[in-house]
């Protein structure tokens, strides 16, 4: 999947989002009141935590969140029915999800990140018992390309785009349709 982040006046973002089916969507940030827009944020630490469950792989997987507009394509025909099911079954970890990306924002945006990775683990306990599953090099290397992703998005011009890479193997399996 590609995701464009395509800066708009007034400090706002919109995520562009070409998905393998042929649907382009638009997904609005609000943005404005950071330097960085939180859901570029969301697309680094997703991607490079390998988080299927977060705002992006929930899209690759077929989900359309309710702020979403369909821009070019033709969803499938059970569109609505798939989005559904794919927030039932991972949807659970969006709050995981938006609570690391978060932390990783606030920390690129406010210059903190030599204690990030014991920030992460914060975060992480408040939600999840289990222990924390990424290494400390893990969240170097997040932190590291936020920073990277931070300095050029600086140069994107108003009406211009940054591209953004999701991998392919980082989507869950969309839940079958229960039959009568």
């Amino acid at each position: 999947m590609r995701i464009q982040f395509r800066r708009r006046e007034i400090g706002e973002c919109v995520s562009v989002i070409y998905r393998s089916d042929g649907v382009v969507l638009e997904l609005p940030s609000y943005s404005r009141m950071f330097r960085v827009p939180h859901d570029l944020a969301h697309a680094v630490t997703e991607r490079e935590l390998r988080m299927a469950g977060g705002v992006y792989g929930l899209i690759v997987s077929g989900h359309v969140f309710g702020n979403m507009t369909v821009v070019y394509g033709r969803p499938r025909h059970d569109a609505k029915a798939r989005s559904y099911r794919v927030m039932k079954a991972y949807g659970i970890l969006i709050t995981t999800a938006e609570l690391l990306a978060g932390t990783v924002h606030r920390a690129v945006e406010s210059g903190q990140c030599d204690d990030l990775y014991q920030q992460l683990i914060r975060a992480w306990g408040s939600l999840e018992t289990d222990p924390f599953p990424w290494t400390a090099q893990d969240v170097r290397t997040t932190r590291d390309t936020m920073r990277e992703h931070d300095q050029r998005w600086q140069w994107v011009a108003v009406g211009d785009a940054m591209e953004f890479h999701w991998p392919d193997s980082l989507v869950h399996p969309v839940p079958s349709a229960v039959r009568r």
